[in-house]
C-alpha cells in the first residue's frame, strides 16, 4: 500500500493518508490574537475540516482524536465547541490530557485520524 503525504517539511506532514485512513498532525491556532480555549478550539476544528476535505473525507468519518489542553480546567470550554462540532452520531474514540504546548499563547491542540470511505 502506498503512503501519501501532503504539506510535507522536514519535521512532518500535515496530512498522510495511508490505504484508507488518513491521519493529520496536531493542529493549533494560528496566530495570539485568540486568546481563549473556546476561539482557539473554533479555529482549530475548522483547520482540521479543510485538512480533512482536502484529504477526501470529512468528521462524519473520524475514527480517534487526541485533545491536549494547556489547562485541564478549560475542559469544559473546549467540550462545548467540540460538541456542536462533533457529527450526530459519528463521536470519535477520544483522549483529552493536559499538556505543555509548543507555544505559551496555545490553549488547545488536536489531532485526529478519519476514515477515508
Amino acid at each position: 500500500m502506498t503512503i501519501e503525504r501532503k504539506h510535507v517539511t522536514t519535521r512532518m506532514s500535515k496530512i498522510v493518508r495511508h490505504g484508507d485512513v488518513v491521519y493529520l498532525c496536531g493542529q493549533t491556532a494560528g496566530g495570539t490574537a485568540i486568546a481563549d480555549v473556546a476561539g482557539q478550539t473554533v479555529e482549530v476544528l475548522a483547520r482540521i475540516d479543510a485538512l480533512l476535505a482536502e484529504a477526501g473525507t470529512d468528521k462524519s468519518r473520524l475514527l480517534a482524536a487526541t485533545i491536549y489542553l494547556k489547562d485541564i480546567e478549560d475542559f469544559a470550554a473546549m467540550n462545548t465547541v467540540w460538541e456542536a462540532w462533533t457529527a450526530p452520531g459519528c463521536a470519535p474514540a477520544r483522549t483529552t490530557v493536559q499538556a505543555a504546548l509548543a507555544l505559551p499563547h496555545l490553549q488547545v491542540e488536536i489531532t485526529v485520524i478519519a476514515a477515508v470511505r
